[in-house]
């Protein structure tokens, strides 16, 4: 269905794919599998038109092509849905599906015939919600699943699935395989992007691996082994996680150092319910529970970046008031958001001024940091963090995923933080950088920096944290020592609200 030969694209200082092969089958989900800055994304957005080639050809169902935009390729039959779903919440879930494509009669829309063209595609998903709701109140699943049905409106023999379960719960990712499966036997070849590599062997016919801009090889999943992979992705050995537990400083040391944070009764109507959290120096707390448990409300309490409505909050003994992120930096607290597109990186802005961002506001507006010092820091943190390309002036918009988390995290590590608040740090990151990352949370915690961890991934939050708080539908239900804690303990406690 999809021949691309002898592909190159090179950006300003770097070369992003480069004589790379690929192809698909009808019928047949195809896993395109490499690290964060391997090309997976330039790849993608070659064949779906957003850019242009320097060399090579895109041949679609026996003849040549050549997409001047998503468009042309969208006609052609090759549609995509992103990792962030781009639709409109305020819109019904049939105007989503039909936007700009509207049944229509003497110019005007035909609503019974655009309601019933949705539920017919949602129906081929086996989705069935009220199409005339607005997708605001939908789940994210949902939503992911009504970008899937907009896709599949204009006849797509080509879909592309770029990190589709990177925001789903464990129930939701079931879902969405179970669809995926049913448009395999539909005929329709699937490019299916994921960092789950669980998730990859349970659903690729066959996987392509890049590794630096170029083509490592094409495999059948049934000839690999993950490890194989893994090994493949990264160009050498993985080593194992199973020190981290080791190498920063123990439960007995955390129990006994200062308390750095202290809340008490501390909550805000509609986002979290009062709670108390005492946290000390050096201690990993981590964060557990589903999609919408109240995490990511609880952390921004304790920033600032939300105003509390009851509660106090203690920093060193005395109480403090944070009203606001910048109270928060001035306590030594920083927040890396789990939404890095919109409140975290300035797109426009290179990697430098990125990095430096957070310093300059703490410093102020009348001590501006010196050219020559904001060189010495950028270089410093991306050869410390090994971001890549290892080019300060790079614009941070056109960096991978993961390169773009490293440019957060050392945004935040300059200021020199005693406590840092990490949302969802290693959301849809190759296994490398994430190993990277997680060995970064567990020095700086020997080094007696406080983190609070969220992450989905519960193995993840177990392997980081001292300390596990479980939250359900908003509240706080339980607090864990993390000895001999499991998986299976955790979700018990999720799904009951069990208390400790």
């Amino acid at each position: 269905m999809v021949r691309m030969s002898g592909i190159r694209k090179e950006f300003p200082g770097v070369l992003a794919l480069d004589g790379v092969a690929f192809r698909m089958y009808p019928g047949e989900v195809h896993a395109l599998m490499g690290e964060n800055g391997a090309g997976k994304s330039t790849l993608i957005k070659v064949l779906t038109g957003v850019y242009g080639v320097d060399a090579g050809t895109i041949e679609l169902n026996g003849g040549e092509v050549a997409f001047s935009g998503p468009g042309e390729a969208q006609q052609a039959g090759i549609s995509t849905v992103y990792q962030e779903v781009n639709l409109c919440p305020n819109l019904s879930v049939a105007e989503n599906v039909c936007l700009g494509r509207e049944p229509r009669r003497f110019g005007r829309i035909q609503w019974g015939a655009m309601r019933r063209r949705a539920e017919e595609l949602l129906a081929r998903l086996d989705v069935h919600v009220d199409v005339s709701a607005e997708l605001s109140t939908c789940s994210i699943a949902v939503q992911q699943l009504v970008a899937i049905a907009r896709a599949l409106d204009v006849d797509a023999r080509v879909l592309v699935l770029d990190e589709p379960t990177s925001s789903l719960d464990a129930g939701e990712v079931d879902q969405l395989l179970k669809v995926v499966r049913s448009l395999r036997e539909q005929g329709l070849a699937i490019l299916f992007v994921s960092h789950f590599i669980d998730q990859v062997f349970a659903i690729a016919d066959r996987m392509t691996v890049l590794r630096n801009g170029k083509l490592i090889g094409e495999y059948k999943t049934a000839d690999i082994t993950p490890v194989e992979l893994v090994t493949r992705m990264i160009g050498k050995e993985l080593q194992v996680l199973e020190d981290l537990e080791d190498s920063g400083p123990s439960r007995a040391e955390v129990a006994g150092a200062p308390v750095l944070l202290a809340a008490e009764g501390l909550g805000r109507k509609g986002g979290v319910a009062p709670f108390d959290l005492t946290i000390h120096a050096g201690e990993v707390v981590g964060l557990a529970g589903l999609l919408g448990s109240g995490r990511t409300e609880l952390a921004r309490l304790l920033f600032g970046a939300d105003h509390a409505d009851s509660g106090t909050v203690r920093v060193d003994g005395e109480p403090t008031a944070l009203r606001t992120p910048r109270a928060g930096l001035d306590h030594k607290i920083a927040f890396l958001s789990e939404n890095r597109k919109a409140e975290g990186l300035v797109e426009e802005l290179t990697v430098r001024e990125n990095i430096v961002l957070a310093l300059q506001a703490s410093r102020g507006w009348a001590r501006p940091l010196s050219r020559r010092r904001q060189d010495e820091i950028a270089e410093k943190y991306v050869k410390a963090l090994d971001i890549r390309p290892a080019n300060p002036e790079a614009l941070v918009g056109n960096l991978s995923g993961g390169n773009q988390q490293k440019v957060l995290l050392a945004r935040w590590l300059i200021t020199e933080p005693r406590l840092l608040i990490l949302d969802e740090p290693t959301r849809g990151i190759d296994i490398g950088a994430k190993t990277e990352i997680q060995r970064l949370v567990t020095q700086l915690s020997g080094d007696g920096m406080a983190v609070v961890y969220i992450s989905a991934e519960l193995e993840e939050v177990l392997r980081l944290s001292h300390r596990v708080v479980v939250l359900r539908d908003r509240k706080v239900v339980a607090e864990r020592e993390n000895q001999a804690l499991t998986a299976d303990d955790v979700m018990a406690t999720m799904a009951e609200g069990v208390q400790a």
